[in-house]
């Protein structure tokens, strides 16, 4: 079954934004074909456009060869894996470190059923759940940036 959204012409509104070129989404104008043909592959050769762009203008430099027998000081993993890396450096048991690191992937796989209950979409009406995202999100940053110093200095970030 279709519904379809008409639109009240007689409405000043309305006539007002026609008149513009605006509003034609305010009534249910169909997506096929006017935005997935024609908008569309507009958007997406102006990004390819802009990647090609940015690898002529600013093309990323190769690194030094790798030399296999210069080991570094302090071997770090991707910049991706900071966090858990500094989990595990700074917990001393190990175990400990592991188990916290299996926590991460089940509280996340826990957010789908606690935020079931809840019945808005918006992230401001929820503010226990933005709460924790923030929280987790800014742990999340302070982790990644100690993994990135010397262990004496990863807990207080070298400010105290």
């Amino acid at each position: 079954m279709h519904i379809l959204k008409e639109p009240d012409l007689n409405d000043p509104k309305l006539r007002a934004k026609l008149a513009k070129g605006m509003g034609h989404n305010y009534y249910g104008e169909p997506a096929w074909p006017n935005d997935l043909l024609y908008i569309f592959p507009v958007v997406i050769l102006g990004t390819i456009a802009c990647v090609v762009a940015l690898a002529v203008l600013d093309p990323a430099m190769l690194a030094d060869k790798a030399d296999p027998f210069a080991t570094p000081l302090e071997i770090l993993p991707e910049w991706y894996l900071y966090p858990v890396f500094q989990i595990l450096r700074v917990v001393p048991n190990k175990l400990l470190g592991i188990a916290l690191q299996t926590m991460i992937p089940l509280g996340l796989m826990l957010v789908p059923f606690i935020e079931s209950f809840n019945k808005f979409q918006n992230p401001f009406r929820r503010p226990v759940a933005m709460a924790v995202f923030l929280f987790g999100t800014a742990f999340t940053i302070y982790l990644g940036i100690g993994a990135a110093l010397p262990i004496d200095k990863s807990l207080t970030l070298g400010l105290f």
